[in-house]
């Protein structure tokens, strides 16, 4: 994969989940709600000065959201931070890149 360009979209893996759960509270702070359902189904990466994931995040039985998650270089020491996120999707939306929410 080049720098710039979006990975092909992968079933999420107990990693990508991993890092949906860390910034799960991140996204419940921002849409001012809590979700007992968040899981990952699906992720594409983008390299940049880190790398950057695009997760659809399953959140109900019929409710999805796209999250955009920044994940610094190890060096860096930081955890993954949400970028951004498009809400009101569904399990057939295609996951594609996004700048803001």
């Amino acid at each position: 994969m080049m720098t710039g360009g979006l990975s092909e979209t992968k079933p999420a893996t107990p990693e990508v989940q991993h890092i949906a759960d860390q910034v799960k509270p991140q996204f419940e702070s921002k849409v001012n709600r809590t979700f007992d359902i968040f899981k990952a189904i699906v992720y594409r990466t983008q390299v940049v000065a880190g790398l950057n994931y695009f997760i659809k995040v399953q959140v109900s039985d019929d409710d999805y959201v796209h999250l955009r998650v920044f994940e610094a270089l190890p060096h860096e020491n930081q955890g993954p931070r949400l970028h951004a996120f498009q809400t009101g999707k569904t399990r057939d939306d295609p996951l594609t890149y996004f700048e803001s929410s």
